[in-house]
């Protein structure tokens, strides 16, 4: 597939969510490094077109829950990324007080209820969501985000007997980045810890409608969302979505390195592409994918997305600025908002 699928506002909406999340995770890394913040983290660099045509295609009273790589999903769903960046830093002017940090950034005026770093967590968490919406009987869904490596996880496979047997509206999508980093062949099947050679064999046995997607699609993935969304809200139940990535070579070291930084101009000139990661950037790089077909599809020409990557950067550049200059929380307030 390709973006010529797409129409100019909704791809052009899906590349705006994207440059912001990229720019906004090499703000992240190059904060650490200057040691603004000492908290583990981890960047969704590389997946972007998965998390950017989810969220372009849901409602703004549909619920997401997400996982420990949820920088992404919080800054495409358009939430302010000054308060996001605070946040990380632990500055009382962050979403949650300072207080969850990266592993645990959550917004929940954008529907996100909840951020778990707990492998596998996410998935229940949704399903519980999508039980409230049907309980309510109220149109939306719910959308769960999480890696290849939750579905090792019993909680992962009660949340989609559940789902399946009382027709929960809740989308399950699975972001396997293992390709590159476990094998050659598409999922990575078997891996170490799992000895099926399908991921969506599991969901698959409880009856839920399953979609296997190139993640670097931005048109693939946008289509079996909007499908699967369509699905849930008629009441025909959950449905589970393997989107496939190869894992951008930053995040491969324990701690993230800013392994490539994004220069928008390698998407038409790739001569300028150089260096031990070229071929990823080359072949994988979702967001100079998007920015080639853009232009091949006549939506968009070079000048008009290299000033849209311009506005992002200066965002990210000013969130930056907000996040540095906000105070840390008070020491008084050390008990505030503890319940146990």
């Amino acid at each position: 597939m390709t973006t010529a699928a797409l129409d100019r506002r909704t791809s052009l909406s899906i590349f705006d969510r994207m440059l912001m999340m990229r720019h906004f995770e090499e703000a992240v890394i190059q904060l650490y490094k200057q040691g603004r913040f000492v908290s583990h983290y981890h960047i969704y660099i590389g997946q972007e077109a998965t998390g950017a045509a989810v969220l372009e295609a849901l409602g703004e009273k549909d619920l997401i829950c997400t996982t420990h790589r949820n920088h992404g999903h919080i800054i495409g769903r358009g939430c302010d990324p000054n308060r996001a960046l605070a946040e990380i830093l632990g500055r009382a002017t962050g979403f949650n007080g300072g207080r969850s940090g990266t592993l645990h950034l959550c917004d929940p005026s954008h529907g996100f209820l909840s951020t778990s770093a707990i492998v596998g967590g996410c998935p229940g968490l949704a399903t519980g969501a999508g039980y409230g919406i049907k309980t309510k009987r109220e149109p939306h869904v719910a959308v769960g985000f999480f890696g290849d490596g939750a579905l090792e996880e019993g909680l992962v496979i009660e949340s989609f007997n559940i789902a399946a047997l009382w027709k929960l509206p809740v989308v399950y999508v699975c972001e396997n980045n293992s390709p590159g980093a476990m094998g050659p062949t598409q999922g990575g099947y078997p891996t170490a810890t799992t000895a099926t050679d399908s991921f969506i064999r599991l969901p698959a046995a409880y009856g839920i409608h399953c979609l296997q997607i190139d993640g670097t699609d931005a048109d693939a993935v946008h289509s079996a969302t909007t499908e699967a969304v369509q699905r849930c809200r008629v009441g025909n139940g959950p449905v589970f979505i393997e989107a496939f990535t190869t894992r951008w070579p930053g995040s491969s070291p324990l701690w993230p390195e800013l392994a490539t930084v994004t220069d928008l101009n390698e998407a038409w000139e790739p001569d300028r592409i150089a260096g031990p990661h070229a071929d990823w950037v080359r072949h994988h790089d979702p967001l100079l994918r998007l920015a080639r077909e853009l232009v091949t599809a006549g939506h968009a020409k070079r000048a008009e997305l290299m000033a849209r990557d311009k506005d992002a950067r200066a965002r990210i550049a000013a969130a930056v600025e907000f996040a540095v200059a906000s105070p840390l929380p008070d020491p008084a307030t050390v008990l505030d908002h503890v319940f146990a």
